[in-house]
């Protein structure tokens, strides 16, 4: 069965999601990313930097260096890849340097966003490469995950400034 490039952008980015919910019962941001050569997933990942203590362990990160690996290759020409969140500018510097020739993303960042949001880092013609750009694949699905992760925290916050003050109190 041949799927149509639609079909196959749905399941590529379902199963970046699948990673993202991965991320979020770590606690972490719900974001998840994988790398698609000629049909076949050569990499994935999902944001770990809480885990790992790393600022640059975002999805995208680990995906990329997944598919280098796979590929022998820190060129992924003609590679695609699949991220539920729009990349930040150190992952979208990351896109260009490894010469990813597509990037679909699920939901945009309009606060650090660097394909197009807040930035455009990587469409840049001041820079050697540049990465053709779709958006908007299982949009709802992505954004409800990290909105609903984003409330959860903001709650446990809450709670624990106001068990915080009880404790005062009670001193």
């Amino acid at each position: 069965m041949i799927l149509t490039s639609a079909e196959s952008d749905q399941a590529f980015m379902q199963r970046a999601f699948e990673l993202a919910q991965k991320a979020a019962q770590l606690n972490e941001i719900p974001v998840g990313a994988v790398v698609v050569y000629q049909g076949n997933i050569i990499g994935e990942g999902f944001n770990q930097s809480i885990l790992l203590n790393d600022p640059s362990a975002h999805a995208e990160m680990h995906a990329i260096r997944q598919a280098g690996q796979h590929l022998n290759n820190y060129r992924l020409l003609d590679c695609t890849l699949y991220v539920t969140l729009e990349p930040c500018p150190m992952c979208a510097g990351l896109l260009v340097h490894s010469r990813i020739k597509r990037l679909v993303y699920a939901s945009p960042d309009l606060k650090t966003g660097a394909a197009g949001s807040a930035f455009n880092l990587v469409a840049n013609t001041q820079l050697n490469h540049q990465v053709e750009v779709n958006s908007g694949i299982m949009t709802e699905q992505c954004s409800a995950l990290l909105s609903g992760f984003f409330k959860r925290r903001r709650n446990e916050k809450k709670a624990a400034k106001i068990a915080q003050k009880n404790k005062q109190t009670k001193n």
